[in-house]
C-alpha cells in the first residue's frame, strides 16, 4: 500500500489529522460529529453541505478549517442578485488591445464557502455543477482546471422560505455529505459563550496543502473488502427497493430512492472514516456510520411523507436496521491492506 507508506502508515495519518482537528477546536466547541465528517469528505475529495438554523457557527466552521489545513480560501455570499459569472469569471473585452481577457471567478480556490447556497437562483447554483462534478470550468472556447486540492462546503439555512431557491436534486446529489447541524447542549453553549468574552483564539497551520493530497492519496488505498463493498451498496438499492427489504410500509413515502453517487460515495467516506480512525482497512461500520449524512440528501420524498412527518433520517434508520451487516475476518482485513 504505497500510499499509506508514503505518509508513514494510517497511525500517523490519524496523529496529523488529529492534531488538525484540535487547533479547530479550539475555536469551535462541541460538533465533533459535524467537524469529523468534514475532514472525512476532505480525505475521500468529496464536498459539503451544512444544513443547520443561524448562529450554530457553520460558516465559521468552514473558515477555521481552511485556515488550519492552509490553501487558499473563498467566501461567496449567495444572494438573489448573483449572477453565474460572478463565481466562475467572465470574459472581458479590453478596447485598447482589441481582444478578450478571461477574469477568473472565486472558484478557483482551495476551500470555497458558499454561504447560504439556496439564497441564489437555480441558474447560479448550477454554475457550480462543472466545477464540483470536474474540477475545471469552462468559459468561452477554453477550460481551466481548479486547485488542488478543492473543496465546496456550502451552507444553507432550512427553516426560511422567504427569499431562498431550494436547491434541485441534481445540484444535491453532487455534495458527498448532508450534514445536519443541531443546537449544543448547555454545557458546550456556555463555553462558547465564554469563549466570545476574550479575544479570538490565534490558529496556527497544522497541516500543509502537500500534506493534504498525501493524506488524500492514502486514503485511495485504504483496503475495502467486498462485502464492505456490497454491504454499501446494499444500503443504497434498499432505499429504492424498499419492499424487498420488509419495509412495505415505507414505500409510499419515498419517491426516489439513492442514485449510484450514494453507495460510491459509501465507499470512498468510509475508507476516509477508517484513516481518520487509525486503521489502513475499511469495515462495515464505517459505512453505517456515514450513511446518515451520504444517504438523506439523496431521498426523494413524497407529499405523503411530509404529511406525514416523515424525514429522511427516519428512512435511512429503517433501512439500517433491516439490512445485516456482513461480518469481517480482521485479520484477513489487516493482512490485506
Amino acid at each position: 500500500m504505497s500510499g499509506l507508506h508514503e505518509v508513514g502508515g494510517a497511525d500517523e495519518a490519524r496523529g496529523a489529522l488529529e492534531a488538525a482537528l484540535f487547533e479547530i477546536k479550539r475555536v469551535i466547541v462541541g460538533q465533533e460529529a459535524m467537524l469529523e465528517r468534514v475532514l472525512v469528505a476532505l480525505l475521500a475529495r468529496g464536498h459539503v453541505l451544512l444544513e443547520g438554523v443561524p448562529g450554530l457557527a457553520k460558516t465559521l466552521t468552514v473558515k477555521t478549517v481552511a485556515d488550519v489545513l492552509g490553501g487558499s480560501f473563498r467566501r461567496v455570499q449567495f444572494t438573489p442578485d448573483l449572477v453565474p459569472s460572478d463565481l466562475s469569471g467572465t470574459r472581458i473585452y479590453r478596447p485598447d488591445t482589441g481582444e478578450f481577457d478571461t477574469e477568473l471567478g472565486p472558484v478557483f480556490c482551495n476551500f470555497l464557502l458558499a454561504d447560504e447556497i439556496n439564497r441564489a437562483p437555480a441558474k447560479v447554483q448550477s454554475a457550480l455543477l462543472e466545477v464540483m462534478g470536474e474540477r475545471q470550468v469552462t468559459i468561452g472556447p477554453r477550460t481551466y482546471p481548479a486547485p488542488k486540492p478543492f473543496l465546496v462546503m456550502a451552507t444553507q439555512n432550512p427553516i426560511e422560505s422567504e427569499g431562498t431557491y431550494p436547491l434541485p436534486e441534481a445540484q444535491v446529489d453532487r455534495f458527498m455529505l448532508k450534514i445536519v447541524v443541531g443546537y449544543p447542549d448547555e454545557r458546550d453553549e456556555a463555553a462558547v459563550v465564554g469563549r466570545s468574552l476574550g479575544e479570538p483564539a490565534r490558529l496556527e497551520r497544522v497541516l500543509s496543502v502537500e500534506a493534504l493530497a498525501s493524506y488524500q492519496r492514502a486514503t485511495e488505498q485504504v483496503y475495502v473488502d467486498r462485502p464492505v463493498a456490497e454491504y454499501a451498496v446494499s444500503l443504497a438499492s434498499a432505499t429504492r427497493a424498499l419492499g424487498e427489504h420488509g419495509l412495505e410500509q415505507l414505500e409510499r413515502y419515498v419517491e426516489f430512492g439513492a442514485s449510484p453517487r450514494g453507495s460510491i460515495n459509501l465507499v470512498h467516506g468510509a475508507r476516509a472514516l477508517a484513516l481518520l480512525r487509525g486503521r489502513a482497512y475499511a469495515l462495515p461500520q464505517d459505512v453505517a456510520d456515514l450513511a446518515p449524512d451520504v444517504l438523506r440528501h439523496r431521498l426523494v420524498l413524497s407529499y405523503e411523507a411530509l404529511a406525514d412527518g416523515i424525514s429522511p433520517d427516519a428512512i435511512v434508520s429503517e433501512v439500517l436496521a433491516a439490512v445485516d451487516q456482513p461480518r469481517i475476518d480482521l485479520a484477513r482485513a489487516g493482512t490485506a491492506a
